[in-house]
């Protein structure tokens, strides 16, 4: 699942995550037994702030479907927790299928709640700006 631009929001600070995230995700599917376990731990360690960051976000907005996205958040969270143990434990076939559905979960999160958010943002700020003109020209 490499990044195309068609999965930009035009928040430039969740592209950079998102793009991130994908990279990462691609990175694992592809890596070999020896690379898979630090790859792993990287994607979830990304995934925790990628997540921290997104609510900072929804908070900054006030985006009213906050608690659904975190819940989502928590609950993808969860299940990299629970797979990284295995993959501590050396058991890798599970995570490797959970990082082969990840492409799928990504594109319904993006278009759905991380596009939601995006709109949010993106109304925020231009709810802000006029006023900011105004003021400007006062």
């Amino acid at each position: 699942m490499p990044w195309s631009e068609a999965q930009a929001l035009g928040v430039a600070e969740m592209d950079a995550t998102h793009r991130e995230f994908v990279e990462l995700a691609d990175a694992l599917r592809r890596a070999g037994d020896a690379e898979f376990p630090a790859l792993f731990a990287q994607l979830h360690e990304h995934t925790r702030r990628h997540f921290d960051n997104e609510g900072r976000l929804m908070k900054a907005c006030r985006f009213p479907a906050t608690g659904e996205h975190h819940a989502e958040h928590l609950r993808v969270l969860g299940e990299l927790a629970h797979f990284g143990r295995g993959v501590a434990g050396g058991r890798l076939a599970t995570a490797r299928r959970y990082a082969e559905a990840l492409p799928g979960w990504f594109a319904t999160h993006l278009a759905t709640m991380d596009a939601a958010l995006a709109g949010c943002l993106r109304r925020a700020d231009e709810a802000r700006l006029p006023r900011a003109e105004s003021r400007a020209g006062a």
